[in-house]
């Protein structure tokens, strides 16, 4: 039994390394691609444009034989409230980080309501299963770590595409892998021995992102000229308004986190 839990804290040790040299690795890509601009979309960064190109077309491939059949499936047999059921279950699984990058963000505000919504939807919402605090006007805000660093003034970096995982950029990619590490269930499953569990809720969140991405990027598609330059510049909008919100909302309240501009290295 020592020499498992021996190995257990070996590989654990190497995930935070990966971790944490991910980042670096995502945080140096930014610097390095800052001088790169696409004029149709101002700060965007696509230096790796050919190879994202080849990466997104397999992904289509992936997406068509695979990924839309698994959802098509999940949206038959499983009725719509029962997925938002799943949805909202899934989301307070996450408040804990939700609540850390509030908190890094300096929005008090937004954690106050993070730790309520936790709270009252885990006692009376059957683990979170129903968003009651939703339906009382505390409304569900979700932070990720690459909204942190792109509040505290980090770049989005190059744009990547993932074989499978999709569409990001280097410095939400790394905002990603801080999120993972830092989830209290993974932290609790490993040391207990159920990994299964994070790997669970992991391809459980997955699958909703897609189910709720599914019929806009259908859409998208049907409607687009250069599919692949429609998802880019969607992406980037998007992120751009969260970011912006957040900063704004920290700025308001004197708390913006002091960081380095890695622009000028």
């Amino acid at each position: 039994m020592l020499k498992n839990r021996a190995l257990a804290v070996d590989i654990d040790m190497r995930t935070i390394i990966l971790t944490v040299s991910f980042a670096f690795l995502a945080l140096a890509l930014t610097a390095c691609s800052s001088n790169y601009d696409d004029s149709a979309t101002p700060g965007m960064t696509d230096p790796f444009e050919n190879v994202n190109r080849a990466v997104f077309k397999f992904n289509e491939v992936v997406d068509d034989a695979v990924i839309n059949p698994v959802i098509d499936g999940y949206r038959y047999v499983v009725p719509r409230p029962a997925r938002t059921g799943v949805s909202n279950f899934l989301d307070n699984l996450q408040s804990p980080v939700y609540l850390f990058n509030h908190v890094l963000q300096g929005d008090a505000q937004g954690a106050a309501r993070v730790t309520l919504r936790a709270i009252v939807n885990t006692m009376v919402g059957f683990g979170g299963v129903f968003d009651f605090a939703g339906a009382e006007g505390y409304e569900h805000a979700p932070e990720d770590f690459g909204q942190t660093l792109g509040v505290w003034g980090v770049d989005h970096g190059p744009y990547i595409v993932v074989p499978i995982l999709g569409p990001s950029s280097a410095r939400d990619y790394a905002g990603y892998f801080i999120d993972s590490f830092a989830d209290p269930l993974r932290w609790y499953a490993f040391n207990v021995g159920e990994e299964h569990l994070y790997y669970t809720k992991t391809g459980a969140r997955y699958l909703e992102l897609r189910n709720s991405l599914k019929d806009n990027l259908e859409e998208l598609q049907a409607s687009s000229i250069d599919y692949y330059a429609s998802v880019r510049s969607s992406y980037y909008q998007v992120r751009e308004g969260v970011i912006t919100d957040r900063a704004a909302t920290a700025a308001e309240q004197d708390m913006v986190p002091s960081f380095p501009d890695y622009g000028d290295f």
